[in-house]
């Protein structure tokens, strides 16, 4: 126990009453009760909390039992695992029994309840995820977590091929929780662990391997995490469409979003490290499992080509109109940072940039404009239904995006009328 390491001053969620009553009622009758992982862990790293888990030495029943004598809403979410959502003060809490694991396949564990906080602190993947916090704020710390959060070095607890044959998820963690909190090279044990096991990614449901990716790819800066997931060869058995791509335009588009603001987005970084080909994208999708909205996003920056950095706004405009405009911004945006990256030796580059950063901006703001002209218009000209017409209606609609939109309803109709007199 590290009783010299407290949150206490820095830990503003500690001081919420209901956290506060909720722990002071798991603890009543000699239980125990503490904060455990994430926050305690992003609390020390001065990085914000998100989330609030509780261990309790109480069984998933009685915790029941007690959190709903004292007025709280609760949820068995993960009962068989000693896990119940308790709501309290408009927040949920995980509230987890001490476990440790009777029997794993690499994929999942059966575990068995206990009250010794140093076997389940020695179930858990990382060190720095194994952390405790008493009600006051005193960091309990049974695997030497506090060292390494402060040399933010990331380290399996135990044997690392034990932990990774638990569940091999952990092999994308490792290198998730590299890219968030690591710094210089990852642990040699475990990085050697996750080369030698990396195999084991196939026994995963194509759910939490995309889960971890995309976690990853939200990191501040994903690109060392993928250079070392790479060299291990993970990289090619989570996502073999990087195999032969590459991954060096990850660091350019990384540091043109700090510069520019960006938000972190994991797809458009997942973009920079596949080809843009619509048929291995297309399988990847099916493989990894992701969402419609995502899959398209693919597709469509797969399908669109990006404008060269010169071209016009009415250019640009022309093909937005056509075209999808989110496909266009991603290759923009990509096509922006390589040109940045470029750059630093090449006056030619900037110039791009410029150029594209230009685009980028009219981009965003553009609107499809909305063709004044429609079928009704056409058949109140004395035009019949049919193919005609619609030909008609196809052929103004080219020479008004031809005219940069210029054309007005009333020239449209004249056009019209001519062309059904023909």
């Amino acid at each position: 126990m590290s009783a010299e390491v407290s949150l206490s001053g820095r830990a503003d969620w500690l001081g919420d009453k209901h956290l506060q009553q909720l722990l002071a009622v798991l603890k009543q009758g000699g239980e125990e009760a503490r904060v455990a992982g994430g926050a305690v862990r992003n609390t020390l790293l001065g990085q914000p909390v998100a989330d609030i888990d509780i261990a309790t030495t109480t069984l998933p029943k009685e915790t029941l039992r007690r959190a709903g004598a004292a007025g709280f809403k609760t949820a068995p979410t993960g009962i068989e695992h000693g896990t119940i959502t308790v709501i309290t003060g408009g927040k949920p809490y995980e509230v987890t029994t001490l476990r440790a694991d009777i029997e794993t396949d690499g994929r999942r564990a059966k575990v068995t309840f206990g009250r010794d906080w140093k076997l389940d602190a020695e179930r858990r993947d990382f060190t720095i995820n194994a952390l405790y916090a008493e009600a006051d704020g005193t960091v309990v710390d049974l695997v030497g977590g506090i060292a390494d959060i402060e040399a933010r070095r990331l380290r399996f607890i135990g044997d690392a091929e034990a932990r990774i044959r638990e569940d091999y998820l952990r092999i994308l963690r490792f290198f998730r929780f590299f890219a968030w909190y690591g710094d210089g090279r990852p642990d040699a044990e475990g990085l050697k662990a996750c080369a030698r096991l990396k195999d084991g990614l196939a026994q995963l449901s194509a759910e939490r391997v995309w889960s971890e990716l995309k976690k990853l790819l939200s990191a501040p800066d994903p690109s060392r995490a993928l250079l070392w997931m790479r060299q291990a060869g993970v990289l090619s058995a989570a996502l073999p469409e990087s195999e032969k791509w590459g991954i060096d335009a990850v660091h350019g588009l990384v540091r043109t979003g700090t510069d520019l603001g960006w938000t972190a987005d994991p797809m458009l970084r997942l973009e920079a490290i596949v080809p843009p080909d619509a048929v291995r994208l297309k399988t990847l999708g099916k493989r990894l499992r992701l969402s419609n909205g995502e899959a398209d996003r693919l597709r469509h920056w797969a399908l669109t080509v990006a404008p060269d950095a010169k071209a016009t706004e009415t250019e640009l405009a022309k093909k937005l109109y056509y075209g999808d405009r989110d496909g266009y911004l991603d290759r923009i945006r990509l096509a922006l940072a390589a040109a940045r990256t470029r750059a630093v030796e090449d006056n030619q580059a900037m110039m791009e940039a410029g150029g594209f950063s230009r685009l980028l901006n009219f981009t965003l703001k553009w609107e499809k404009p909305v063709f004044p002209i429609k079928g009704a218009d056409l058949t109140g000209l004395g035009a019949p239904p049919g193919p005609k017409l619609g030909a008609t209606l196809k052929n103004l609609e080219k020479e008004w995006v031809g005219s940069g939109f210029t054309l007005e309803r009333g020239a449209l109709i004249e056009r019209a009328a001519q062309a059904l007199e023909s």
